[in-house]
């Protein structure tokens, strides 16, 4: 984590990185609930079985240095397991809807 409470960048956020990585895409953006000043990004797998959960502080979204893209690719090993049928039928819809009207490096 950085000094401003956000996630370091890396270079599987911009570029296609490894090619064991995965894509994602962002299905969610809320508030944290048990911490103040808290934003939370969900990306997930277009069939919506898997994602990858960023928190952020919310001064972090000043400049353009911290834009949120459409869609990551992170390692496996970076990804949970969505086991609600309903949350992964959501995320399913969210991230086939993403990856349809964004390329991955669009500021959403």
């Amino acid at each position: 984590m950085t000094a401003d409470g956000s996630e370091p960048t890396t270079q599987s956020e911009h570029a296609d990185g490894d090619e064991d990585d995965v894509r994602v895409w962002l299905v969610e953006r809320t508030y944290g609930d048990d911490e103040l000043n808290i934003i939370i990004l969900v990306y997930a797998t277009e069939d919506g079985r898997r994602y990858h959960r960023r928190e952020r502080a919310l001064t972090s979204f000043s400049g353009p240095v911290r834009e949120t893209k459409a869609g990551l690719c992170v390692p496996p090993e970076a990804l949970g397991s969505v086991d609600d049928p309903d949350t992964q039928a959501r995320y399913a819809e969210e991230a086939s809807r993403m990856a349809a009207r964004h390329e991955p490096d669009d500021t959403v």
